[in-house]
């Protein structure tokens, strides 16, 4: 009897070890791989997006570099000269970014080529400060821009890819939980067989935890930034959690303002703009709306074809980026709508200096739009929408300013339909007006 007892209880002694081996084993592997899947989270986030960013304004600041650098050797204009300083002051930031310490060795090539493109950068500055024009343009065409050139055609490569590296860490994070997952079933089942009931709380717990960051990884790996994976706690399961809605917002954010971007001035189209004025609302900073429209735009590109038209909207967006770089301040917003309305977003104090000066400008530019014969006569014969034939004036500009001041509670809604009513006034207008909105 006492033999049986004893073999009994050396079952028992043995199962309840079985049972425990077995559960520390699933825990600890599973707590493993959790920590492991929250490091290569924070590292996809802090790190690889990062430099995905740092890239992509790169190439932006190259672009916007050398659009002004063509631009101020043409026109021999010093005031360019602030812009293009304001440029190459934002790009020796994203360089100086660079150098961070958690960014890995692999970005050497792309600081040794950023380093060498400033330096010839910096011979451009020297000659253009002294305004000798011909060594400046010497200087662009055999330094700047083949090292420019090289830049963007390295970091196009690097983007993408840089963009692998990104889809290839998120299938990997997906691979090594659905292995987890199945890893630490299998354990836990074994403890379950063994008898140990009161572990079967903790196996369903981690069975619904995984599952869910599994599918958030398979969504977000599919392209589906919206599905936030629903773990309370603050244990490491709730940590990857939120590193997974975090990392979905995040690349939600870059692709819809990727979609968002006009893509023939390349401004902030109505996502950004919206945002940029609830934000302001939000934080009760006073500012000035500027809603910009050209007048007899259809006419003029049913006359001159679809190209000319484009080049209008294209010139006229660099027409309001170099005024507001000139009399407004970096904290300035240029958008486009789309078609031939834009927006500007200001201070309260620069908004009606800026309707002035752009209404300068485009005075200026669009005499260049159009024929001798139609410059020298002032008009030109058209049909207007309704298939009307009559004579048409060149193209003006129109511009409603409603400051958020002029609103006891300002929002978007309200601002938008003062700007439509202003615009219809002035569109009867005859010339190029802007008109600010007082009432209260």
């Amino acid at each position: 009897m006492r033999s049986l007892f004893s073999t009994v209880t050396k079952k028992v002694v043995i199962g309840y070890l079985v049972v425990v081996i077995f559960s520390l084993l699933a825990v600890g592997f599973a707590l493993s791989r959790m920590h492991q899947q929250t490091l290569n989270t924070e590292h996809l986030v802090n790190v690889e997006f990062r430099i995905f960013e740092l890239v992509r304004d790169l190439q932006q600041n190259l672009l916007a570099q050398e659009n002004i650098e063509k631009q101020l050797l043409i026109l021999q204009d010093p005031a360019l000269s602030e812009l293009r300083l304001n440029r190459n002051n934002e790009f020796t930031r994203y360089a100086l970014a660079l150098n961070d310490p958690s960014f890995s060795t692999q970005l050497k090539p792309l600081i040794k080529l950023v380093d060498n493109y400033r330096q010839a950068d910096n011979q451009l500055s020297e000659a253009l400060f002294w305004d000798d024009w011909i060594h400046a343009q010497q200087i662009s065409t055999d330094i700047t821009v083949p090292l420019r050139i090289q830049l963007l055609n390295y970091l196009a490569d690097f983007r993408q890819q840089q963009q692998q590296n990104i889809n290839t860490g998120l299938a990997q994070l997906s691979q090594h939980t659905g292995e987890a997952f199945q890893m630490t079933v299998l354990l836990t089942l074994v403890g379950i067989l063994l008898s140990a009931p009161a572990s079967l709380t903790v196996i369903l717990s981690i069975h619904r935890s995984v599952k869910e960051l599994k599918k958030a990884t398979q969504r977000i790996s599919a392209g589906r930034f919206d599905h936030h994976p629903q773990l309370s706690g603050n244990d490491e399961f709730a940590q990857l959690a939120s590193d997974f809605a975090q990392m979905g917002e995040k690349l939600s954010e870059l692709e819809q303002l990727h979609l968002d971007a006009n893509p023939l001035t390349l401004l902030p189209g109505n996502l950004a703009i919206d945002r940029e004025v609830e934000m302001r609302i939000s934080r009760r900073e006073p500012f000035s709306h500027l809603y910009i429209d050209l007048d007899n735009f259809k006419v003029y590109s049913d006359r001159y074809g679809y190209k000319a038209g484009s080049d209008v909207l294209a010139k006229v967006g660099d027409l309001l980026k170099q005024v507001v770089g000139e009399n407004g301040s970096s904290q300035d917003m240029v958008g486009h709508i789309g078609g031939d309305d834009y927006v500007v977003v200001s201070s309260l104090e620069t908004g009606e200096l800026l309707a002035q000066r752009i209404i300068d400008g485009f005075t200026e530019l669009v005499p260049s739009f159009y024929s001798e014969e139609d410059k020298k006569a002032g008009s030109f014969a058209g049909e207007d929408r309704y298939g009307v034939k009559r004579t048409f004036p060149l193209m003006t500009i129109s511009i409603a300013v409603i400051p958020s001041d002029h609103y006891e509670y300002p929002s978007r809604l309200a601002i938008s339909q003062d700007c439509a009513r202003v615009k219809e006034y002035l569109k009867v207008q005859e010339g190029s007006n802007y008109m600010l909105e007082r009432r209260k």
